[in-house]
């Protein structure tokens, strides 16, 4: 673990997965997450929908939903009526789930990322425009007291694990093995925003800084 002190704030990095040349591959060689390989089928990780973290989170998204054009938003009536309850105070769960589009819906590859259906003019910065388990995937941060008030933030990819239940029937997790393992860059850059938003940038710049070194 790479680790990396910022105030109160312990970061310790998965330094193997950001030198890796990781790469989603949804749309070109991704077997899915079903119980069988099937590429055909599209069925990415967010085939499940997204589990939004909180009240907060749901109002952004369900806000964000009401500027998509319906034509390209496959279960809009049902979203729209998801969303009114979003709106209300105390009757959104933190568990609450943002649905996908299937595979086959006109549109679809745009509809499951929000922000690819958006003008350039809107698009400020993804953390914004995605629920936070979108924009961090393959990252997960795992949070923990430290000694004398401190954090300890640790980064790292995401794994079989993390899916619960669901990971041990699927087939296939795209951070297991070589398969995904293809890009032309390291992680560490091709998911500098990502990370940069997560850190904060003085402490990104330091990892990629450190990474870059050797």
């Amino acid at each position: 673990m790479e680790e990396i002190h910022d105030g109160e704030t312990l970061w310790r990095f998965e330094r193997d997965f950001f030198e890796s040349r990781w790469t989603c591959l949804w749309g070109r060689g991704c077997l899915g997450i079903g119980s069988e390989p099937a590429e055909h089928l599209g069925l990415g990780c967010c085939s499940v929908g997204a589990e939004l973290c909180d009240v907060d989170e749901a109002r952004m998204t369900a806000a964000l939903a009401a500027t998509l054009d319906p034509a390209r938003f496959e279960h809009h009536g049902e979203a729209s009526e998801r969303a009114s309850s979003a709106m209300a105070p105390a009757t959104t769960p933190a568990s609450s789930t943002a649905r996908a589009s299937s595979s086959t819906a006109p549109g679809s590859r745009e509809a499951r990322v929000a922000r690819s259906t958006l003008r350039p003019s809107r698009l400020a910065s993804h953390d914004r425009l995605e629920a936070l388990v979108c924009w961090q995937l393959p990252i997960r941060v795992d949070w923990e007291p430290g000694p004398d008030n401190t954090e300890v933030a640790t980064v790292r990819r995401w794994t079989r694990s993390d899916w619960g239940i669901e990971g041990e029937e699927m087939a296939w997790c795209c951070t297991e093995g070589p398969l995904a393992y293809v890009a032309e860059s390291p992680v560490v850059d091709s998911l500098g925003a990502a990370l940069a938003a997560i850190t904060g940038t003085e402490v990104y710049l330091e990892l990629r800084r450190r990474i870059k070194a050797e």
